[in-house]
């Protein structure tokens, strides 16, 4: 039931992730910003070779242009050839500059441990809310709708569709604003947390009635197997 699985979200956020990897020398770039040359300015769009990496992902490439001028470039200001040949924006590239996970305005358990209802098998399930800068929201580029971390069992929406997702009483969500164990809470979400009453509706009925439809009929079917409710 949870919107956490979708599968777009998952390739989106291992796509971000992957190109998290430094770009090895030898790789075809395009740049996004001119560039001062040995005699005019090298224009964006112009394309060149990485020639040195650097060890992490804070400090500059080393690329050299056709002409056999070198420059530092850092990784937001250079995109991958292939791609741009490919037609895509190289929408992770620019992404992958910027750690998302810092724009983290609520984080909360929810489940078994929020309730006092966990064993020490448990896991210790997050979720959460994040609130990109809007440099990131206006650009071409655009955000994920949600970060996901399926090791960690960790999720957090973005604020827009988590109200979204909210005003539709989403069991998930609505736990998020009601558990009793909140790690973490910027002024904003504190304001969220102030007015949650706000998305109660009448949809609940619907979208809790169906969770629980669910999982009786779950129980009823592995009862008509013989096996035990799995309580």
């Amino acid at each position: 039931m949870s919107t956490c699985s979708s599968q777009r979200s998952t390739t989106r956020w291992i796509d971000y992730h992957a190109r998290m990897l430094l770009l090895p020398a030898g790789t075809q770039v395009v740049t996004r910003v001119p560039v001062g040359g040995a005699r005019d300015v090298i224009p964006a769009g112009s394309v060149a070779i990485v020639v040195e990496a650097p060890t992490d992902a804070a400090h500059s490439y080393r690329v050299r242009f056709p002409d056999g001028f070198e420059a530092n470039l850092r990784r937001s200001e250079l995109a991958l050839l292939s791609r741009i040949k490919e037609g895509d924006l190289a929408r992770a590239d620019v992404l992958a500059d910027h750690e998302l996970r810092e724009y983290v305005v609520y984080r909360c358990v929810v489940g078994s441990r929020a309730y006092g209802l966990d064993h020490p098998g448990s896991d210790v399930d997050r979720r959460g809310i994040y609130l990109p800068p809007a440099e990131l929201h206006w650009s071409l580029y655009g955000v994920p709708e949600q970060l996901e971390d399926h090791a960690a069992q960790e999720c957090y929406w973005e604020l827009q569709k988590f109200l979204v997702m909210a005003l539709k009483a989403n069991p998930n969500v609505l736990e998020c604003l009601w558990t009793p164990l909140v790690e973490h809470a910027a002024p904003v979400a504190e304001q969220l947390l102030a007015m949650r009453s706000a998305f109660l509706s009448k949809l609940v009925y619907q979208t809790y009635n169906g969770y629980v439809m669910s999982q009786l009929e779950k129980m009823q079917q592995r009862l008509r197997r013989g096996g035990e409710p799995n309580w």
